[in-house]
Parts: C-alpha cells; structure tokens; sequence
C-alpha cells in the first residue's frame, strides 16, 4: 500500500468508514516526496528516538521507523487507530499512544520510551496547535532537535528579524530558546484534502543556553507588552503593560538609559536589545 497515492488513501478511508475533520486540521500527504525528504534533512538515524505528533495515516511514520532507532506516534483522534495499527503493522520500533500532546507528560514518554536513545522530534503537526504544542516541546528541554512541517505563515513568524512585518513576540521566543531555519516549502497541492495555505518544514535546534543572560520573566513580560501594541512607540505600549509599576515618564527615562530613542518601537528590537532593556527595567520594578 502506497500511503501517499490518493487512491490508495481514499480506498483506506472507505473501508475504515473515515472522514476528514477539519477542527483537527486533516490534511494527508500525497506526494511521497516529501515524507522522505523531511526525514532526510531531519538527519535521523538509529540512535535517535523519535516523538511524532499527528501521525494521521503514517505517511511520515513510515519513514521514520526506517531510519530510527525508536519512535513514538501521539495521535488524538481514536478513529486513526485502527488504520494506523493496519498500515504500521510488524513495526517493532514503533509505540502509539492516543492521547492529546498538549495534555501528555513528556517526561514520561522520554523516560518510558527512549532510554540510551537521543529523544528528538520530527511531525507534521496539526496546524490548529501549532504555536501551544512548538512552546511545550521547546520549554520541556528534552528535545536537542524539531523538524515540523507547519503552516508558512507561522514558519515564516519563527524565523523573522527584527524589523520585518512577521517579527513578533513567537520570533523572538523560538530564538531565544532555539536556532531556528527554514528547510522547504510543501504546497496546498500535496495533500488531500488540500488546505488553503502553503506549508513550511522548519528545524529548531535548542541551544545549549537563552540567547541572553537576564531576568526571563521579565524579558517576556517587556516583549509581550512591546507586540501587544506594537503599532505604538515602546513607550506607550510598555506604558500600557506596566501602568501599575511605573509611570509613562518612568518608562521613557528606561528606555533612554538602556540607549535607544524616545520613539523607538519594540518591533525593531532584537533580542539582545530587548534584555539590555529588561536589566535597566529591573533596577525599577523589583
């Protein structure tokens, strides 16, 4: 069985008595170029074990049994699991769970799972949880490598410098936590049923320590505050953020002692800039 050939699929899903559901965001590769390719520049091999989120049909998972050592599939949607205990059948390597990822203790599953294997994660995730499940992952610390395929619009949020239309508080997140890169475009046309955007496969290496030494708390505090409003002057959304704290006056004079300008606006602060902020800011609010 061909899991990237439509018919194929579609015969699956017949038997199986199967239909799309579009609030868990669906959508099956067809194109089987493109599996092979994301475990390709995943660089997995044996002694990785490998979490995948949303495995669907296994069109991916089927790749990744072959090139690691171990992998654990989480799918949410019971209604899979009788096709995937099908089309993965006498995988030795291979553990589903049925459960939500956002729920799961990830702890666990490395422990339980990938013992004297380097946990790393490779998925195409579901669109609708993008953002929560990427944010759990990296705040976890078990995972030293994510490749995940995503929509290009959140790709292209994770990746952006500062000063561009897509920068804001998840790019600046993801890069003070992890180096992300951009590895290929997947159009609507490779899967089925074909979405309405254009999806990305990014990787995100967690690196050893945050981009910047300085209050972490704080730090987010500032840059939410600053993208919260970011169409104001930092003065007037961190005015905004921290109205019970400081004065608008109070706040100017901050932003003058950390060496930027009156009318300067969060959006052009990178993230070096934005903990130079956050130690002046702290002499002041702690």
């Amino acid at each position: 069985m061909d899991l990237c050939s439509l018919s194929d699929i579609r015969a699956l899903l017949i038997k199986h008595d199967f239909n799309f559901s579009k609030a868990m965001g669906q959508n099956f590769l067809v194109d089987s170029s493109i599996p092979k390719r994301i475990v390709q520049m995943s660089g997995i091999c044996k002694s990785d074990g490998v979490l995948e989120i949303g495995p669907g049909i296994g069109s991916l998972t089927q790749h990744l049994v072959l090139a690691a050592g171990k992998v654990v599939s989480v799918e949410l949607d019971k209604r899979l699991l009788p096709i995937l205990n099908e089309t993965m059948n006498g995988n030795s390597n291979l553990d589903i769970i049925n459960g939500d990822i956002l729920k799961l203790d990830l702890n666990e599953i490395v422990e339980n799972h990938f013992v004297g294997l380097n946990p790393i994660v490779c998925a195409n995730l579901p669109y609708n949880i993008t953002s929560p499940v990427l944010i759990k992952l990296v705040e976890s610390k078990l995972f030293n490598q994510i490749t995940v395929m995503v929509q290009r619009e959140v790709a292209k949020r994770i990746c952006a410098l500062p000063g561009t239309p897509d920068y804001g508080t998840l790019s600046v997140y993801m890069q003070f936590y992890t180096k992300p890169s951009m590895l290929f475009d997947v159009p609507p046309s490779c899967f089925e049923p074909r979405p309405k955007v254009t999806s990305s496969v990014i990787s995100l290496t967690l690196m050893e320590a945050p981009a910047a030494d300085c209050n972490q708390e704080l730090f987010f505090r500032i840059v939410r505050g600053a993208f919260n409003l970011r169409r104001k002057t930092l003065q007037n959304a961190l005015s905004s953020a921290f109205s019970s704290y400081l004065s608008k006056e109070q706040i100017g004079s901050i932003i003058i002692e950390a060496g930027f300008a009156p009318n300067v606006r969060g959006e052009s602060l990178g993230i070096n800039e934005f903990a130079k902020l956050t130690k002046v800011f702290e002499k002041s609010v702690t």
